[in-house]
């Protein structure tokens, strides 16, 4: 009788065993490195405030305790999203004088009322500088041909305001093409200068993520190599190089030196590398802003992608593993 009971034990011990799920990742193993361009567009979830001003020597957000960075969601009860939606809603209001306001700080939602000056041109001013959208320039790192997913940039996209990570509603990433590089130097990072072309979509974005945006890749693929995708205990000091434009839209490839690596999943830090080729320090001086998702290959394997400048000496960069980022857009 004990040994059938210490049988069924062991039974009961090799089923919850055997039915243990195990985490399995479905990208591709070869991958489209890109280095490519982009223009892209974030709408926020929410409206942010970016600003407050006063008006004729009072300022209502004060009074209503509103501050930097607290994201608007509704107004007299109503729901906005977007700047178009809190005018609609404030022109459609019985009393103009004040605003009944549901915001998000943080993850806390509060309630205030706010109080519209009427100032001496007879007009009510809220007192608010508001945000609904960022747009900028980066690189697109990779697209996987069997899926389209794609994901750029290699980490998060903040307000340049308050300095808050973007929780985004939904957007989009389009055509781009540089004009001019303003090149890095000891005390300050340069940037691409580009125009875009905001009709000529790429693809939507999905994910705001520590490790990049990600979305869908709806324009038609590129007809490009694909490349490896390397693992940590793949990658090895020394040669390697990175993919990105420096004039129009041409591609191109720049010698670098990688000279650490470290497998730490919550960075975008991973891969410390210097710039070897003397092409892109003449005319970038470095790393410059823009540059964020370049792909970063050695050999026929994808590594990972820059994403961070050594601040005090440009020809010095950081970048994240490609694993991080492509784990980040399955999730």
């Amino acid at each position: 009788m004990n040994i059938k009971h210490r049988f069924k034990r062991f039974m009961l011990l090799l089923l919850t065993m055997v039915i243990t799920p195990i985490q399995v990742f479905a990208y591709s193993d070869y991958i489209i490195a890109s280095g490519e361009n982009i223009g892209i567009e974030l709408h926020s979830n929410g409206i942010i405030i970016v600003g407050t001003y006063e008006v004729s020597g009072v300022n209502p957000a004060d009074d209503a305790n509103l501050q930097n960075g607290d994201k608007i969601t509704a107004i007299n009860n109503t729901e906005v999203n977007s700047i178009d939606e809190m005018l609609e809603v404030i022109d459609s209001a019985t009393d103009i004088s004040k605003l009944d306001i549901t915001y998000l700080r943080g993850s806390k939602e509060l309630n205030t009322t706010l109080n519209l000056i009427n100032d001496e041109n007879g007009v009510y001013k809220t007192g608010l500088y508001v945000k609904d959208s960022v747009n900028g320039v980066g690189t697109l790192t990779f697209i996987d041909p069997k899926t389209k997913i794609y994901g750029a940039l290699g980490h998060e996209i903040v307000e340049k305001t308050t300095g808050q990570k973007l929780e985004i509603k939904d957007g989009k990433i389009f055509n781009s093409t540089v004009t001019s590089i303003t090149p890095s130097d000891e005390r300050n990072p340069g940037e691409k200068n580009a125009r875009y072309d905001v009709n000529d979509v790429y693809g939507n974005v999905k994910e705001n993520t520590s490790s990049g945006i990600f979305g869908v890749y709806t324009d038609e693929l590129p007809d490009s190599k694909l490349y490896k995708v390397a693992g940590y205990e793949e990658i090895e000091l020394g040669k390697a190089q990175l993919l990105t434009v420096v004039s129009g839209n041409s591609v191109e490839a720049f010698d670098i030196n990688i000279l650490k690596v470290s497998n730490n999943a919550d960075s975008a830090k991973n891969i410390l590398f210097e710039v070897t080729d003397q092409n892109l320090l003449d005319i970038s001086g470095g790393i410059v802003q823009g540059m964020s998702g370049s792909p970063i290959i050695q050999g026929d394997n994808i590594i990972g992608c820059v994403t961070h400048v050594v601040v005090d000496d440009p020809t010095k960069g950081y970048g994240i593993l490609i694993t991080s980022m492509l784990e980040e857009a399955e999730n």
